[in-house]
């Protein structure tokens, strides 16, 4: 978030479950907006990571029911695992 104008107007937006605020007032209202909240699923997406913490959260709830995506887990977990280790 950039530093905020003291006494300059805010347009804030909501686009795709993430909020954007930017200036509403020449001449800075050619700044780009920012990101300043929305749903922790789209702000996660917005950041470049595959998923969130909820959505981790979700998998690891059905993994207990679904042996096959456990499999599934277990093998990215210890491919994790390797490749931190040669690092």
């Amino acid at each position: 978030m950039p530093d905020l104008i003291p006494g300059e107007a805010l347009i804030y937006e909501r686009a795709n479950g993430i909020v954007y605020a930017r200036y509403r007032d020449p001449p800075y209202n050619k700044e780009p907006r920012w990101v300043i909240g929305g749903d922790p699923d789209a702000l996660s997406k917005e950041q470049g990571n595959l998923f969130s913490y909820g959505q981790w959260q979700e998998m690891m709830d059905l993994a207990k029911e679904y042996p096959t995506l456990k499999k599934q887990l277990q093998k990215a977990i210890t491919t994790y695992i390797v490749l931190k280790e040669e690092k």
